[in-house]
């Protein structure tokens, strides 16, 4: 058995960060970094939408399929 990460640029702040490509939390397809989702939950909750809810593992090595 292997794993697996993806590494990439994050939607909102453009830096590198590697992720579980099945649970990483995700704009227009694109991921974001949990930095960046902890300063969109607050509008976003302002706004009247919903926060985005990271998975535990969303930024951990998946098992490759």
């Amino acid at each position: 058995m292997g794993y697996m990460f993806v590494v990439s640029a994050c939607f909102g702040c453009r830096r590198i960060i590697t992720y579980n490509p099945r649970l990483v939390p995700s704009l227009n397809n694109e991921p974001i970094c949990l930095d960046c989702v902890d300063k969109a939950n607050p509008i976003r909750k302002r706004n009247g939408l919903p926060e985005i809810v990271v998975h535990p593992m969303a930024y951990e090595p998946a098992e490759a399929y």
